[in-house]
């Protein structure tokens, strides 16, 4: 199961939208070991592709000597969907080289429903194994 506060899955939601019709994609860090996700780090999609994201090689490259630096892992990988269902597709299948991360989709397409204006959907990709989970949303971590 995912748990992720109420702020960071607004902000991630957020930067779906803020970079539709393109696919949105980041990363949001936590301490090592800890399975929490505390540092939202939005990355720019270096394919600028409504179909397709592509971390900046340059970016992820400084971006994993921060977080080694912080002594931090990531924890969630996000991308949007901007056409289709909140699910990975066989390039996201392809992609995902991070067997503790949670890779979280938003689909930012139209006809989720006004109730639900957007799908947001987290699954575990091992060895090309797609595991969906639940995601818990709270207010804030327990101390």
């Amino acid at each position: 199961m995912l748990t992720i506060t109420r702020e960071i899955r607004d902000r991630i939601v957020a930067h779906a939208r803020a970079d539709h019709p393109d696919e949105a994609c980041g990363v949001v860090a936590g301490p090592a070991g800890t399975g929490r996700p505390e540092r939202f780090i939005p990355m720019l999609n270096a394919a600028r592709s409504p179909t397709f994201y592509e971390f900046d090689s340059g970016d992820l490259f400084k971006l994993y000597r921060e977080m080694d630096d912080l002594d931090e892992e990531p924890v969630i990988v996000y991308h949007s969907h901007t056409a289709t269902e909140a699910y990975p597709s066989r390039t996201d299948v392809s992609y995902a080289s991070e067997p503790f991360a949670h890779y979280v989709l938003v689909s930012t397409a139209d006809g989720n429903g006004e109730d639900d204006p957007y799908q947001f959907r987290s699954f575990r990709i091992v060895d090309g194994e797609i595991t969906e989970e639940d995601v818990q949303v709270v207010e804030a971590y327990p101390a």
